[in-house]
């Protein structure tokens, strides 16, 4: 396994306590850094944390509803009290939404995931930015999808929200690249985590593989790899980008 030097780092994961947000915890403490492990279930990111902190580095957890933009500044400035610092911060977490066509979809629906996926990821982004400013600069990995690239059926939403973020880290990169801080953005396709498997049966799971060139869905920690690579020094040109890791989905 690769490790990517960040001993001395302190890192936020949102979503942390399950699927790519847990992987993406376990490989960054494994190089090094501390970790604050941040869920909206506040005993899974206690359990989820217990797990990170075997690799021997400190961990810290909040309990965090991202869409209240409050929630996410109080919890950035006690990680900063805990850990005395911020210079990783991965935007994770995220819902997958109601399934319908955009002439269906609902209000209550759309305003969920818009509130989740991009006010979350908005609010996460410009705390970490507060933070990293006082220290001289970091790391902010955005975590968007395939789906901030292309569309997809009865995923309206999801597919805006998504793009939204891939266009939230264009700016931010260019707008505080002489902050020493760098924003990039992840697009996963189809991964096993605990959100696709409990919306998807077996056929629907095999159809998606099918859909990518590799002919299977991606694995968390696979994502994590690349998510920890942006968070080191070893991508130091790196920002403003979108990355997609994605099986070869969007090369059709």
């Amino acid at each position: 396994m690769i490790d990517y030097e960040l001993d001395g780092k302190v890192a936020v994961v949102t979503g942390g306590a399950s699927g790519i947000g847990l992987a993406c915890a376990h490989t960054l403490a494994r190089s090094g850094a501390d970790v604050s492990v941040w869920d909206l279930d506040e005993a899974a990111a206690l359990r989820a944390a217990d797990e990170v902190a075997t690799h021997g580095h400190r961990t810290h957890t909040a309990a965090v509803d991202v869409s209240d933009s409050a929630a996410v500044d109080a919890a950035m400035a006690d990680v900063v009290s805990s850990l005395g610092r911020v210079d990783i911060v991965v935007a994770n977490a995220g819902i997958g939404g109601e399934a319908a066509p955009a002439g269906e979809y609902s209000d209550e629906a759309w305003h969920a995931v818009i509130s989740v996926n991009l006010d979350g990821v908005f609010y996460t982004q410009r705390a970490a930015i507060r933070a990293m400013k006082a220290t001289g600069g970091g790391s902010i990995v955005n975590m968007a999808s395939i789906l901030g690239q292309v569309g997809f059926t009865t995923a309206s939403a999801y597919v805006s929200a998504k793009h939204g973020v891939v266009g939230l880290t264009q700016t931010a990169a260019w707008e505080h690249a002489a902050d020493g801080i760098r924003v990039n953005a992840v697009g996963p396709g189809f991964i096993r985590t605990p959100l696709v498997e409990k919306h998807l049966d077996q056929d629907a799971l095999d159809f998606l593989a099918s859909q990518h060139a590799l002919q299977r869905i991606g694995e968390p920690e696979e994502v994590a790899e690349l998510v920890a690579w942006l968070a080191s020094d070893a991508a130091s040109f790196a920002t403003g980008t979108y990355y997609a890791i994605d099986g070869g989905y969007l090369a059709k």
